[in-house]
């Protein structure tokens, strides 16, 4: 009764009130568009890999893959092997095991950098400028010829005083490297470690400033990641969040924030037998990272474990299952990056990515498509829900978990409805589904 009923409608406010709100409010408009402009919607890799400066030839990516895949044939040579190892359902044996050596065939690394940093040391200033020339011709040739990872770069050494001019002279001779070769390639990386204070941020984006106007690039153009690895990076000695004020530092240049598992552990005293990315003082300093980074556009990324997957079987399964277990723990709280240090490591990080999509995809098809048709079902989603969900199946399909035909199969969305939920205006939705 009166549903059909004509409702008068009544305000008491002038105009002048809205517009004189909307005036007051503007400044905090435009800090909100600068400070959090949200994800960039680019892809995300699974993992860093991590190569010494020394160590690092044209062949790194393809003998990394062969590494892994030779030692899922020596250490579980089928399906029902893996998944015994690592507790997968049998539902999702064949799956995983099968996608996880069509990815180390296809794609063994996500992200490579090449470390002068802690994996390279101290050596001869001509010994690490020949070093760092090299990395610069053979990820060029890497670019040009299709045999390059999704993202390569360089880890530097650090802004502190006793090697900055060294860090300096290694950026700019494989900067100027790769521009000599051609151009920076579009899935450049650099990596700044031990940053400690916001100034070392801003000293990293006036030298990456002074090349692009050396060279005449667009202002911007060359972005870095900060590695979070001292208690001083998490918090000042005044007791605010360094890491938030590291992100402003950047001036939109950070593209990531990278937990450094045995250097921060250290730092805080914790003892090499508990340096762990699962210790509380990890979950700390990446809780921090991760509010510190939400929403604007800069990704957290966890550490790594140190344990590797060599010798007897016994031994590596212990590894594999351990690696597994970790990067499932940190994918469940959100950290969908890490570090991997060895080949051995790969067949698990895949492994755990995969059934992490896999094993979630139906149930979250499934509730995106009922909102997306506005159908109602055993869970009440909101905007920030559908966000979650069809960025949960971006990433899925980013690193081959899943396939487009499935997803479209399942939601009834093609990318380009996802990407609509994933990364709406602020203020509201806009996918339009189909």
């Amino acid at each position: 009764m009166g549903q059909g009923r004509q409702e008068k409608v009544s305000t008491s406010l002038a105009g002048a009130v809205s517009e004189e709100i909307s005036a007051s409010l503007a400044p905090v408009d435009a800090e909100l568009e600068r400070r959090y402009p949200g994800d960039p919607g680019t892809r995300q890799p699974v993992h860093t890999v991590y190569v010494p400066g020394d160590a690092f030839t044209a062949g790194t990516i393809r003998s990394w893959g062969d590494q892994a895949l030779a030692a899922l044939d020596e250490h579980a040579p089928d399906a029902a092997a893996f998944a015994a190892v690592l507790g997968l359902p049998d539902d999702l044996a064949e799956p995983v095991h099968s996608r996880v050596r069509a990815k180390l065939e296809r794609e063994p690394v996500e992200d490579l950098r090449v470390d002068f940093e802690d994996g390279y040391g101290p050596r001869p200033d001509a010994e690490e400028d020949e070093a760092a020339a090299r990395a610069a011709r053979l990820i060029a040739e890497a670019y040009a010829d299709g045999t390059a990872a999704p993202y390569m770069g360089i880890r530097m050494k650090c802004m502190e005083a006793a090697v900055r001019d060294r860090g300096i002279r290694t950026l700019d001779i494989f900067l100027t490297g790769l521009t000599e070769a051609g151009g920076l390639p579009g899935g450049l990386t650099l990596t700044l470690p031990k940053v400690t204070y916001p100034e070392q941020v801003t000293a990293m984006v006036r030298l990456l400033e002074a090349f692009e106007k050396t060279h005449g690039l667009e202002p911007g153009r060359i972005g870095f990641e900060i590695q979070i690895e001292t208690s001083q990076a998490v918090l000042a000695a005044d007791g605010t969040a360094t890491v938030a004020r590291m992100i402003q530092a950047a001036e939109g240049r950070a593209t990531g924030l990278h937990y450094g598992t045995f250097d921060y552990s250290a730092c805080l005293g914790v003892s090499a037998a508990h340096q762990a990315s699962d210790h509380p003082a990890a979950d700390f300093a990446k809780a921090v990272m991760q509010v510190a980074a939400a929403g604007t556009g800069v990704r957290v990324s966890d550490g790594s474990t140190n344990v590797l997957p060599v010798g007897p079987t016994a031994q590596v399964h212990d590894a594999w299952r351990l690696h597994y277990g970790l990067t499932r723990r940190a994918l469940a709280r959100a950290y969908y990056q890490g570090w991997d240090m060895h080949p051995g490591h790969l067949p698990t990080r895949y492994a755990a990515v995969f059934a992490f999509y896999r094993e979630g995809l139906e149930r979250a098809a499934a509730r995106l498509a009922r909102y997306a048709d506005r159908v109602g079902g055993d869970v009440m989603d909101e905007p920030a829900t559908a966000k979650a969900l069809s960025g949960y199946l971006l990433r899925g399909l980013d690193c081959g978990a899943l396939d487009s035909a499935e997803v479209t199969r399942l939601t009834g969305l093609t990318r380009a409805g996802l990407e609509g939920f994933a990364m709406p205006r602020r203020g509201g939705l806009t996918a339009s589904g189909k």
